[in-house]
């Protein structure tokens, strides 16, 4: 059973910083394994980013391979360390608009595919960034 834990949200003014961690537990961490984790958001503006109305955000393969939405190009970084249990979302130069629930989430799909398409396998329970 694969779980997924965030933290790291909260409040902040625009233009500042935060900085969210997911992690993950109870699936393979293989190096042969072609997943993906992604970071979404809910919030003002996904009411139409598919069922669960939330947005793709960043991605990250087990591979460094990374993917971002338009959005938050030159603003967020997606990253994890050498175990690679732990994903990091780095968020700067925080808008308005990039307040919602963000929720971190494992796929079985390339960054691009899990941010464009929403492909995931399992969510956490959401950490809520408000930006104003």
């Amino acid at each position: 059973h694969v779980q997924l834990v965030e933290s790291g949200g909260g409040s902040v003014q625009a233009g500042g910083s935060l900085r969210l961690s997911c992690v993950v537990s109870g699936y393979t961490h293989s190096i042969f394994s072609r997943t993906s984790v992604g970071w979404f958001r809910h919030g003002p503006g996904t009411e139409h980013a598919g069922v669960l109305a939330r947005a793709g955000v960043a991605a990250i393969a087990r591979d460094g391979s990374t993917y971002y939405a338009d959005s938050v190009k030159d603003r967020f970084t997606v990253s994890q360390d050498n175990t690679e249990n732990v994903v990091y979302l780095q968020m700067d130069n925080l808008k308005p608009q990039d307040t919602g629930t963000y929720y971190c989430a494992v796929g079985r799909a390339s960054p691009q595919r899990t941010v464009e398409v929403g492909i995931a396998d399992a969510w956490g329970q959401g950490t809520q960034v408000t930006v104003s």
